[in-house]
């Protein structure tokens, strides 16, 4: 008997983040071992999934509608920033660390990322 494949489901404007690792370099060139960096504030990973986004309302609806009756209405998101790949600094207070399938990652809000850094592809 096979049991379906679990997967992580992010919701609303959450980040998921695989932390660097090991070493990390200074601006002078001198590395730093993993104990010193838990005293900076900031934090960098590779973002490896994204949220939906937040939710918006819909403008188009009229206002006669009463907004609690179920429709057909689906639901209307604001995109992230945060795309896949994409290498993340962000502020390191606001990350949660979470283990699955003994792997670790960080769940980021969007609002706690400061920078973003992208390669993009040639056309």
């Amino acid at each position: 008997m096979s049991y379906p494949k679990k997967q992580l489901i992010l919701v609303g404007d959450r980040v998921l983040i695989t932390p660097e690792e090991g070493e990390e370099r200074t601006r002078v060139g001198l590395y730093l071992p993993a104990t010193a960096l838990e005293a900076q504030q900031v934090q960098s990973g590779l973002v490896i999934a994204v949220g939906p986004g937040e939710p918006t309302p819909d403008f188009n609806s009229t206002l006669d509608e009463e907004p609690w009756k179920a429709g057909d209405k689906l639901p209307r998101w604001r995109p992230l920033q945060a795309r896949v790949g994409d290498h993340a600094i962000f502020f390191r207070k606001a990350a949660v660390e979470i283990t699955f399938e003994e792997k670790r990652y960080l769940v980021v809000p969007q609002a706690a990322i400061l920078v973003l850094v992208r390669e993009d592809l040639p056309l």
